[in-house]
């Protein structure tokens, strides 16, 4: 479990960048910027007491496994729509190369607490948001209003559900855990599955 939670991140943004389409320059400003974010994040406690079961432990997982992805991918779409970035857009990518020096911290700081959910839950989760919500901006076209609304919700999907299969899983509800997991990874699986087969 140390080895996954160490290694989970870096060598899928490596599987994620020998994918086609995916070898697209740029992760060298993402990974410092992660640092950065890592670092700081070291010195920021969140003023939150996650308690047991309840609310204040879904929020607190929110905090824990949604809100360091969706920095990056709210970064790079600034990026995106101040022009800094103008076209081959990348975002899981970018977001991933963001979170690699964050998950090298945090697998330092959880090796020693041995806890599966710490140590193999949130990585996966991490890249299930990482690349579920790209995926799902790729499909936003304002040519088409249906296909748009659904790629919508299928953003606020993803993170709502992994940050529920963290909750259920911590709150020892391993069915419906599992459930929410595979809700938010199923986009990614989706994604990695279309680039395998245009590759072949």
């Amino acid at each position: 479990m140390n080895v996954f939670c160490l290694l989970w991140v870096p060598l899928f943004y490596f599987f994620w960048r020998s994918l086609p389409e995916n070898n697209i320059p740029g992760g060298v400003w993402a990974f410092i910027l992660g640092s950065i974010t890592a670092v700081i994040a070291i010195f920021i406690d969140i003023p939150l007491d996650p308690g047991g079961f309840g609310f204040s432990r879904w929020l607190y997982g929110f905090i824990m496994i949604t809100f360091p992805v969706m920095i990056p991918l709210l970064v790079y779409l600034v990026l995106v729509l101040t022009g800094f970035v103008k076209e081959n857009h990348n975002f899981s990518g970018f977001t991933l190369s963001w979170l690699i020096p964050g998950a090298i911290l945090n697998a330092i700081s959880w090796i020693s607490l041995s806890d599966p959910i710490l140590l193999v839950l949130i990585p996966l989760l991490w890249t299930a948001i990482a690349i579920g919500v790209s995926y799902f901006i790729s499909f936003i076209n304002g040519d088409n209003l249906i296909i748009t609304i659904a790629a919508s919700l299928g953003i606020l999907i993803v993170p709502l559900a992994a940050t529920s299969s963290y909750w259920a899983f911590f709150s020892q509800n391993t069915s419906l855990g599992f459930l929410f997991f595979s809700i938010s990874f199923i986009p990614t699986l989706l994604s990695i599955t279309f680039k395998l087969l245009h590759k072949f």
